[in-house]
């Protein structure tokens, strides 16, 4: 499946690609104010995605980070915190390396979420918040390419054609 998405500046122009693009039998989409909004189509809000990211990784990070830190107070045997006497270090050993273990699932399944993980949705999304209207055609390779050359008579502020991962 390709997808083509066309960035036109108001909704006159948004309407007349539509109604072009129906005449030659290209079904599409309308994004914008008083059509789809981006999540009622599918755009991904990267926000979101690293939110849940972060939590899915925290998961996992925040008992290791307890483990490795338990198990690092016991080899070593430091005496850091001396008012809580033996067992209370390996605790708050276990407690610190836990608490690493949340940061590092809010740096890495965040952070790194937040910077890779949209893709062109971002910016798409940006741009329907500025008050444009996306027009996207979901096909073939071929009707795509004829869905571009209608598109092009309104002359998009951007086109961009994708194809799906296989």
């Amino acid at each position: 499946m390709n997808y083509l998405v066309a960035v036109l500046p108001d909704r006159i122009q948004a309407e007349a690609a539509y109604l072009a693009l129906e005449k030659d039998s290209i079904n599409s989409t309308i994004l914008g104010k008083g059509y789809k909004t981006a999540d009622e189509f599918g755009l991904i809000d990267p926000k979101e995605e690293a939110k849940k990211q972060a939590r899915l990784m925290s998961f996992w990070l925040v008992p290791f980070g307890f483990f490795a830190g338990f198990t690092f107070s016991v080899i070593t045997g430091l005496d850091t915190f001396a008012w809580a006497g033996e067992i209370g270090n390996h605790v708050v050993g276990g407690l610190l390396g836990a608490a690493s273990g949340g940061m590092g699932s809010v740096f890495v399944g965040g952070g790194v979420g937040l910077l890779t993980g949209s893709g062109d949705a971002l910016p798409y999304r940006n741009r329907l918040d500025a008050g444009k209207y996306l027009i996207v055609v979901r096909g073939s390779e071929t009707l795509t390419r004829q869905a571009t050359r209608i598109l092009r008579q309104f002359e998009p502020e951007n086109i961009q054609g994708y194809a799906e991962g296989k």
